[in-house]
């Protein structure tokens, strides 16, 4: 059995909402166990009022970072020095930023040279740089509610589609046609799980639930332009799933 990846969590509550909080950690404990929670902010602000009651139901702890400096992110800076010296005690195998800010982006950067994986999580503002520097950035936006409907499963569903998704484009097509050819066998046929892997190497922002969809089969099939199959593993216990553009 694999051994669960320890992470550190580390908030920027100046840039952050508090509204999906919760939906956010049970996010962040799909990829390992989050042992490290820390979110910063000047929590003499009023306008970080709304976290407090969220942080102790949560388990996270507050870092007080007054604000020196008219225009300049003390927050920024603690963050970072709290993720170097988390690092070099060799306590965690990655890291979970949570943050909408650029500032982030050489951080990251740094944690994977050094052999970390990194989550980024935050808002669909954040800047390019900062996503494609982590290995994997999840938008705050898709962390709904499982009562929010999804599309994709059956026509009365489609109808009650919720507004917000991304539409898929001939651009997201053509890359995940691309992704499929690329590691795909003699007769066209790729493993789905190695064609997500290397959607999210070449695009860390990929997600399925950007364009309403749960999964990422689904949203394959929505598309009209791939094969599906399903295939028994080789001691027939579970099925493995493999895809293939259509001629």
């Amino acid at each position: 059995m694999e051994k669960e990846k320890k992470l550190a969590v580390l908030i920027d509550g100046d840039n952050i909402p508090s509204a999906q909080v919760k939906e956010m950690m049970e996010e962040i404990a799909k990829y390992g166990n989050p042992t490290i929670k820390r979110i910063y902010g000047d929590w003499t602000q009023p306008r970080l009022g709304k976290w407090k009651n969220l942080l102790l139901e949560n388990a996270i702890a507050p870092v007080q970072q007054y604000g020196y400096t008219t225009g300049k992110n003390a927050t920024d800076s603690a963050m970072i020095i709290d993720a170097m010296d988390i690092l070099y005690s060799g306590r965690v195998d990655g890291f979970c930023i949570v943050s909408s800010d650029s500032d982030f982006t050489r951080l990251a950067t740094r944690l994977r040279e050094a052999g970390m994986n990194v989550i980024g999580i935050g808002e669909k503002k954040t800047p390019q740089p900062f996503i494609v520097a982590c290995d994997k950035f999840i938008y705050l936006e898709i962390l709904t509610p499982k009562t929010q409907p999804q599309r994709g499963t059956t026509p009365k569903e489609k109808k009650k589609e919720t507004t917000g998704f991304e539409p898929i484009t001939p651009k997201v097509i053509d890359l995940i046609a691309a992704t499929v050819s690329d590691v795909a066998d003699d007769d066209g046929w790729s493993f789905l799980g190695d064609v997500g892997s290397l959607l999210l190497k070449k695009q860390p922002n990929f997600d399925s639930r950007n364009y309403g969809f749960q999964k990422l089969t689904p949203l394959i099939q929505a598309t009209g332009q791939f094969e599906i199959e399903e295939r028994l593993n080789q001691k027939g216990r579970f099925k493995l799933i493999y895809v293939r553009s259509k001629e």
